[in-house]
């Protein structure tokens, strides 16, 4: 076991979670950070290319409107690459999304199993890939869970009030719940509906404890991802007014296509790297309560002081 390194089999109280969380992303950021641009490369290409492509219809769209002296340009011209972009964004996000939930639970699964922390990069793709199916599989079928959420939301939201607070303990419930349950379903090889109905378990037996650190942290996150989002923001706000106030075409000028671009992509990164950072909560959330429930490193600690004592 390296020196820093942080157990995740822990029966931890609402506090720890938290402090172990820090921990954990304090040791493991530059490592992990380095995996994320190994494996996103490609779809980071993508991305930009869907972003070049909404960008340049929405501009298009907007000079239309205020009358920049394109008047006779088919707004069909701009919906056209503004639909493919869209399109093509939201097929990159699925993959994207099942890709790094795949990879920043394999690379804690892997951390859990190897006190020594001597896997590599290429050992968590491999891991990833091993489960590709499943992930597949799971991915789908939060579509369905999420669009029940957003159903029931709906109803929550004509309760004044306490509809509202109602709202906010399912959405945290459900993420606590998905994130359990894919951990549930990559550290133990388990089928989606048996991870599903494990994790369920596991967050409903201790409800507030899950709802609580998902809040939490998930407040905190959004704040460090609003941070990270001031570079792409600073850069949109700075050009923006710099073509107000020149009155820059948005068409027919280049740059303006290319630093909107850039702010989109960035902004969007910054999101795809959050949801990995929401994740590792999940996972040490996961550990806790399996470990409160199970015992699993307890009982082996204690088998491992009862053969030092026979041995001494």
């Amino acid at each position: 076991m390296t020196k820093n390194y942080v157990p995740l089999r822990v029966n931890r109280d609402f506090g720890d979670i938290i402090n172990t969380y820090f921990d954990f992303f304090k040791r493991n950021i530059k490592k992990f950070t380095n995996v994320f641009i190994s494996y996103n490369g490609i779809f980071l290409i993508g991305l930009l290319v869907a972003s070049y492509l909404m960008v340049s219809g929405i501009l298009g769209l907007i000079e239309i409107e205020n009358n920049f002296g394109i008047e006779t340009t088919n707004e069909e011209d701009f919906y056209i690459p503004m639909a493919i972009g869209g399109g093509l964004f939201f097929i990159i996000f699925v993959m994207v999304g099942a890709l790094n939930y795949g990879l920043s639970t394999s690379y804690m699964v892997l951390y859990d199993n190897d006190p020594n922390e001597s896997f590599q990069k290429k050992d968590v793709w491999a891991y990833t890939k091993s489960h590709m199916g499943s992930i597949i599989l799971f991915i789908l079928l939060l579509f369905v869970i999420y669009i029940g959420f957003l159903i029931v939301s709906i109803f929550f939201l004509i309760i004044p009030i306490l509809g509202s607070l109602a709202q906010y303990v399912l959405q945290f419930f459900i993420s606590a719940w998905v994130g359990v349950s894919f951990f549930e379903m990559l550290q133990n090889k388990k089928p989606v509906g048996a991870a599903l109905s494990e994790g369920w378990n596991l967050v409903k037996n201790n409800f507030w404890r899950s709802v609580g650190v998902n809040f939490v942290m998930g407040l905190l996150l959004f704040i460090l991802l609003m941070l990270m989002m001031t570079v792409p923001g600073v850069l949109f706000g700075i050009y923006t007014f710099h073509v107000v106030e020149n009155s820059v075409s948005l068409t027919s000028n280049v740059v303006a296509t290319v630093i909107y671009t850039i702010c989109l992509t960035l902004a969007l990164i910054v999101l795809i790297y959050g949801q990995c950072l929401t994740q590792f909560v999940n996972g040490i959330l996961y550990y806790t309560l399996h470990e409160k429930t199970y015992n699993i490193n307890t009982r082996k600690r204690i088998e491992q002081i009862g053969e030092d004592l026979n041995n001494a």
